[in-house]
């Protein structure tokens, strides 16, 4: 949950600067902006921590690494492309599903304690998966739903 400081801070921040800018709040600007520098911020951490995120990546798929390089441009990609007013909302549509389906790496990666940062089995558990990354993925599907595709 603390990675949510990266949206809301951002939010906060344009909201005030564009204000003060353009003498009203430039809501949906402001909000693409703060998830543009979450999904930003996550897809570069592939790059960082893909030993960790290896791990995450259920059993049966094949070729993992790929995965985790796979999905870290695909969240580098929707992070410009929530700051394309003429794609945004196709973006916004792809970045839930994306949301959706990676979920499944979630938990497997809860059930398996796995620390991405650490890449090994010191990760805290399912107690996470409920209590922070359920919450934190509803929040990042609103979020995007409603400045990717309800307000703009």
């Amino acid at each position: 949950m603390k990675l949510l400081i990266i949206p809301f801070a951002t939010f906060i921040l344009a909201l005030l600067a564009t204000f003060l800018l353009h003498g009203t709040p430039n809501y949906v600007f402001s909000g693409n902006l703060g998830m543009s520098l979450f999904i930003l911020f996550t897809g570069f951490s592939h790059f960082k921590f893909q030993k960790g995120m290896t791990m995450m990546i259920p059993d049966y798929i094949p070729g993992k690494l790929f995965w985790v390089y796979f999905t870290g441009f695909l969240e580098i990609a929707a992070g410009i492309g929530l700051m394309i007013p003429k794609i945004r909302e196709l973006t916004a549509i792809l970045l839930i599903i994306f949301f959706i389906l990676v979920f499944v790496a979630n938990v497997n990666s809860s059930k398996k304690r796995i620390n991405i940062f650490k890449a090994n089995r010191s990760g805290p558990g399912m107690n996470y998966l409920y209590n922070q990354r359920i919450p934190m993925q509803l929040i990042l599907i609103l979020w995007t739903w409603y400045f990717g595709i309800y307000l703009d």
